[in-house]
């Protein structure tokens, strides 16, 4: 038929991709939200079961004789609100429930959804296992009593799950959650025990209030009453003197009485002396709680004065040793201010005093070693300073102020008031007498000291 080899091959090819490609088609792929049927001639165990279930894999279908389909998995909600539900008690009860349901992964339940529903809608589903929910709820309620129903919420729970899960199970569904509502009655019981329950509550709080108020009370009455006892054992302390004169005083006074009634079964005289006698010891008595009152006063006094005395001298002491203190503190503060000036001062001293030592020996280098010239070049820099001392010395005298009493004229031809402000000029001191008072003489281009006159015989005479 194909003379050609190439042409051969070519077609066996194209036959090979073509069977390939068939039979890639036909190999099926489960999601995972989903269940692969695969049903038809010899499905699977030997032809045993309808169908095989497939859910995260694949599976190959034959072609003609095999054919597939998908179930989901997604859960379908249910709502079951069943009305007028005979109880235990023969009393009707509405019970609104929701169920939750979808199809199982477990191999039971996927073959008998796959024998049961497979090719149903949702709805159709759900309209078949509310039909089985209704009745196993029905049958839940029965032999239940209307006080475990609404109490005992978990039992009843795991009553429906225990008899609906079974009746789903026939068609491959499973129970996965139920939620109840809540319960209601015709005649009102379960609201009657809601305020049962409400107002035992209630009592059962204010029994609670009340023990609490109680033990406060009980607490409070047993703060006042050992308050009491400690007050009263400290006031039965510090009265315990006082009371021991008051037995000394009613035992004297038994005996008084004693006497008395003695006395008056004898004759007046004997009553006059026991009741001398009487008064005697009566008097003995006072005495000696008196004593003892004395005695616990001059105590009372004694601690009083004693323990403020030395409370006084206590703070008199510590005041004494803290002024002390404070004393010593502000002496050694003062003590080391006066060394830190005094030091200072030395040290600027020092300084001055090595300064001016080096100026002046620099100065007599100057001067070629001559000391004499040396000091003479210190005194003309003090020159203008000694000057100044002579004018200031007369500087501040008013001669307004002086009067002078002036008879006209003189031998010499001066007035009064001449010969006054010469005397007053004279009797400043000329500058050589000052360096002559110093102990050094005023140098020659300073001026020369003029010799004194030969006194006239008038004038030795005078002296």
């Amino acid at each position: 038929m194909f003379q050609d080899p190439l042409t051969l091959i070519v077609v066996c090819a194209i036959l090979v991709v073509a069977i390939v490609a068939f039979l890639a088609n036909r190999y099926r792929k489960c999601p995972a939200d989903k269940i692969l049927v695969i049903y038809g001639s010899g499905s699977g165990n030997g032809g045993k079961r309808s169908a095989i279930c497939v859910h995260g894999g694949g599976a190959f279908v034959w072609p003609v004789i095999q054919d597939y389909a998908y179930m989901s998995l997604t859960p379908i909600g249910i709502d079951a609100n069943l009305t007028n539900a005979l109880s235990r008690q023969n009393i009707r009860v509405d019970v609104p429930c929701r169920f939750t349901v979808g199809i199982s992964t477990d191999p039971e339940y996927m073959n008998a959804a796959a024998e049961r529903l497979l090719g149903q809608t949702a709805n159709q589903i759900q309209e078949m296992a509310r039909d089985i929910l209704f009745g196993q709820l029905r049958l839940v309620i029965a032999t239940m009593s209307i006080e475990e129903l609404n109490s005992d919420r978990d039992k009843f729970l795991e009553a429906i799950t225990a008899n609906v899960e079974v009746e789903l199970k026939k068609i491959g569904l499973k129970l996965i959650n139920v939620n109840v509502t809540d319960i209601k009655d015709e005649s009102g019981y379960i609201e009657a025990l809601g305020q049962e329950a409400a107002a035992k509550a209630i009592n059962e709080a204010k029994v609670r209030v009340a023990e609490q108020e109680k033990m406060g009370e009980i607490g409070k009455a047993e703060a006042v009453r050992e308050t009491r006892i400690r007050t009263a054992a400290a006031n039965a302390e510090a009265v315990k003197g006082e009371n021991e004169a008051k037995i000394n005083i009613a035992n004297s006074d038994a005996v008084r009485r004693e006497n008395e009634a003695e006395a008056l079964r004898r004759a007046t005289a004997a009553e006059k002396v026991a009741q001398a006698q009487a008064l005697e010891e009566s008097y003995a008595a006072e005495q000696k709680a008196e004593e003892a009152r004395a005695t616990r006063e001059r105590a009372t006094q004694n601690a009083n004065i004693i323990v403020k005395q030395e409370i006084e001298k206590k703070r008199l002491v510590i005041e004494a040793e803290a002024a002390a203190e404070q004393k010593r503190v502000n002496a050694k503060g003062e003590a080391d201010a006066i060394f830190a000036k005094m030091e200072a001062e030395a040290k600027g001293l020092f300084e001055i005093l090595t300064k001016q030592a080096s100026g002046y020996d620099k100065m007599i280098q100057a001067a070629g070693g001559d000391a004499t010239k040396a000091y003479t070049l210190l005194l003309l820099e003090k020159l203008p300073e000694l000057v100044k001392t002579q004018v200031e010395a007369i500087k501040g005298i008013n001669i307004d102020k002086v009067t002078v009493w002036d008879n006209g004229g003189n031998a010499d031809g001066k007035g009064s008031t001449a010969n006054f402000v010469s005397g007053l000029m004279k009797s400043v001191p000329p500058l050589s007498e000052l360096f002559e008072q110093a102990g050094m003489s005023l140098p020659e281009y300073l001026g020369k000291k003029s010799p004194l006159p030969n006194p006239s015989p008038e004038e030795e005479g005078e002296n």
